[in-house]
């Protein structure tokens, strides 16, 4: 969505919001920025333009899309989701009250500065899973993530915004078979080809929404929708130069495969790794095996002077195997792995029948591409911008394991599983023992020097932990000698919502020396109890005690409900 500024204040909306700026547009709408005259607040109105230059019959169906997305943001309670406030009539169209943001999108600061330096590009992107995790444990995906529908706002938060095409699990579609709507260039590839999208598809959107903001282009948009749509679904991305230890974690993100394709909590973690400027090593796993130049083949095709080939494939789905002369090694002895599938001859064989299958929803998508936008006189033909094919289908698939709880017949060997009087279960190491301190329950082997802490807020006072996070630094920042933040960011733990903060300091009473912390918070409800799981231990030891960590919050058990 484009920004502009506007000039005079608006008329006023339902007789409490005035409009002000044009705060962006784009082929469906635009946003503006209003005041609201009742409480006193500035928020955003999002307009349907695209209602004003269609028939009835899609008006209704675009109305209709345009409560969908009320109601798809409504379910979500997240810090990271942009709240809609109202649904409002006028001049015969329905209007979204929204969060106003201060800030611009994501597109917006890649544009203004060409590409976002990969650690914060992180940071960003673990944000967006965050709101994405919170989304599909509310039963919705998103199916519109892209650099435009990131706001980053002045005080750093980042929230995701515009479930406009939201698909809602349980609601039935309210699109015609066959209509296709989205960014094309951010559509996962199973989403072009016609199939249903889940959570993955999601998160492919959000690998190519990265790869965009450290690159500073799009890695699939070519010259028109049918090129772009076909790239998404047959060609591999430009490997990016600029990503840095993010790299990994995108190539992981844009597999074709759905199943292929980490999950949100492994994604989290990957995504942590390059935030810290570590190398995210799980990333790896994902990473597809590099297609072999064809000279490197030829090279391997016989012994030099031999006129012997490598045997042709006769149909992709019996690929023939590559091996030596009788009694020495194939292609797999030889260093830089040479899978079967991978001869010249072979893909190009399942390249041009993957391009047979996909050009048949290209070329219905095409004709609706021309059937909706072209010469219309509606607003994608007066701004130039072209429509953005998605197959509008219902989902039903389930929301995505988040955090699955371990089983207590597995915990590692060296810890052992406790059952604490307060209720909660957690696994400490054989060595460790309960002490408390008012409402602080501590597990340590020395004394507090290296230690486990559960905090339990029964009633919160905030609106989520991220804000409760937020409020304890500005405390900690004035009390610790030398605070430093590693990371504070929202998240998703075990499907609700959460906060996960690091940072060091100097200790100079109990335990002198240089420390370090992390606490992972959430609500067990969506009004609390609040539960801290935090950990301490001096930073020299911090690589065991982050591992220990991982292992804790992964054999956490709550009390039982009611319990």
């Amino acid at each position: 969505m484009e920004h502009s500024q506007g000039t005079d204040a608006g008329p006023v909306l339902a007789g409490r919001y005035r409009l002000g700026d044009v705060l962006g547009r784009g082929g469906m709408g635009r946003v503006w920025r209003a005041h609201d005259e009742v409480l006193h607040r500035t928020v955003a109105v999002k307009e349907l333009t695209a209602g004003l230059y269609v028939a009835e019959a899609d008006r209704a169906v675009l109305h209709a899309r345009t409560q969908k997305e009320a109601r798809a943001a409504a379910r979500i309670t997240h810090p990271g989701v942009v709240t809609v406030h109202d649904v409002i009539e006028h001049d015969n169209r329905p209007w979204i009250v929204m969060q106003y943001v201060d800030g611009p999108s994501l597109a917006d600061a890649t544009k203004e500065s060409g590409e976002i330096v990969p650690r914060e590009a992180a940071r960003i992107g673990l944000h967006v899973l965050s709101a994405l995790r919170a989304a599909h444990s509310a039963g919705v995906l998103h199916r519109d993530v892209k650099p435009g529908n990131v706001l980053l706002a002045r005080d750093g938060q980042v929230l995701l915004t515009d479930f406009g095409i939201a698909a809602i699990e349980g609601d039935s579609t309210i699109t015609r078979t066959g209509e296709l709507v989205g960014s094309i260039d951010y559509l996962a590839p199973e989403r072009v080809r016609g199939g249903d999208p889940g959570p993955a598809s999601d998160l492919w959107s959000l690998g190519a929404t990265l790869y965009t903001a450290v690159e500073g282009r799009s890695p699939f948009r070519r010259t028109s929708p049918i090129s772009t749509m076909q790239a998404v679904v047959i060609e591999e991305p430009p490997a990016p130069t600029r990503a840095g230890p993010l790299g990994p974690v995108i190539t992981a993100l844009l597999r074709k495969e759905p199943g292929d394709r980490p999950t949100a909590a492994e994604a989290e973690r990957m995504l942590l790794d390059a935030m810290e400027g570590r190398e995210p090593r799980s990333a790896q796993a994902y990473v597809p095996t590099q297609r072999v130049p064809d000279e490197v083949l030829r090279g391997l095709s016989a012994p030099e002077g031999s006129t012997d080939r490598l045997p042709e494939p006769v149909h992709p789905d019996n690929p023939p195997t590559l091996a030596g002369p009788e009694g020495t090694p194939g292609p797999e002895g030889i260093p830089g792995h040479v899978p079967a599938y991978a001869t010249p001859r072979r893909n190009r064989w399942r390249t041009a029948l993957v391009a047979v299958a996909v050009l048949v929803v290209l070329a219905a998508a095409a004709g609706l591409v021309v059937k909706k936008y072209g010469g219309g006189g509606g607003e994608g033909s007066r701004t130039g911008n072209t429509a953005s094919p998605d197959q509008e289908t219902r989902t039903t698939a389930p929301p995505e394991s988040q955090q699955p709880e371990s089983s207590a017949d597995v915990v590692p060997e060296g810890w052992r599983r406790v059952d604490d009087p307060e209720g909660f279960s957690l696994v400490v190491p054989d060595d460790w023992y309960r002490q408390t301190d008012g409402n602080q329950i501590d597990y340590t082997p020395d004394n507090g020097a290296h230690r486990i802490r559960i905090s339990i807020d029964p009633d919160p006072d905030f609106e989520n932990p991220y804000m409760h996070t937020l409020n304890m630094e500005k405390d900690l920042e004035k009390r610790l000698p030398g605070y430093d933040r590693v990371t504070l960011h929202s998240n998703t733990y075990r499907d609700r919502p959460g906060s996960l903060w690091e940072f060091t300091w100097i200790e100079s009473k109990d335990h002198p020396g240089p420390r370090h912390g992390i606490d992972q918070m959430y609500y067990a409800e969506a009004d609390g109890p609040e539960y801290a799981l935090y950990m301490t231990s001096p930073e020299e030891d911090w690589r065991t005690s982050r591992e220990q960590f991982d292992t804790m919050v992964r054999f956490w058990k709550p009390p039982a409900a009611g319990g």
